[in-house]
């Protein structure tokens, strides 16, 4: 099931997506605030962030997987370039891929966002939207996070949910 949303933070028009699908390791200490943009630091403070919303609602942690990272990561990239739209185009593709290496998963789902956030806003963004909050509180054990900014400082987030 596929859900859009618009979510204005701080004036800011962000662009919320979630998509989940039935399909038959960090937690980190608290994020720093960084003055330079890092993909990989912003993808462990997503990460963060969203264990410690599941941990509040007694939930287990999830753990990242680097295939996942990676699909997740290249997903970001391709819509901050264009090369699709800002969607949830090759999300089965992308499970697949992490199947192939990982085993099957019997449920995944995907959060998408994109806007000039912080970690911790588009996890909050998530959370204040009943589909990508549904995502987050999924039965699921495994995470896959990429983050891309395109050439105007637009930051495009993809968040995978697994299950094996």
């Amino acid at each position: 099931m596929k859900r859009f949303s618009f979510l204005p933070i701080l004036l800011i028009p962000v662009l919320l997506f979630s998509c989940t699908r039935n399909i038959s390791r960090a937690t980190g200490s608290e994020p720093q605030t960084a003055a330079v943009f890092n993909a990989s630091t912003m993808s462990t403070d997503i990460l963060y962030h969203v264990n410690a919303y599941r941990k509040k609602k007694g939930l287990a942690s999830l753990s990242s997987l680097e295939v996942a990272n990676q699909q997740a990561a290249l997903h970001s990239k391709n819509m901050a370039l264009k090369k699709t739209a800002f969607s949830h185009n090759g999300f089965e593709q992308r499970i697949a891929i992490i199947s192939k290496t990982e085993g099957t998963m019997r449920a995944a789902a995907e959060n998408v966002a994109c806007g000039q956030l912080s970690a911790k806003e588009v996890v909050e963004g998530w959370i204040n939207s009943p589909g990508h909050r549904k995502n987050i509180e999924g039965n699921y054990t495994l995470t896959g996070i990429g983050v891309y900014r395109d050439s105007k400082g637009v930051v495009f987030f993809t968040q995978l949910f697994m299950r094996k």
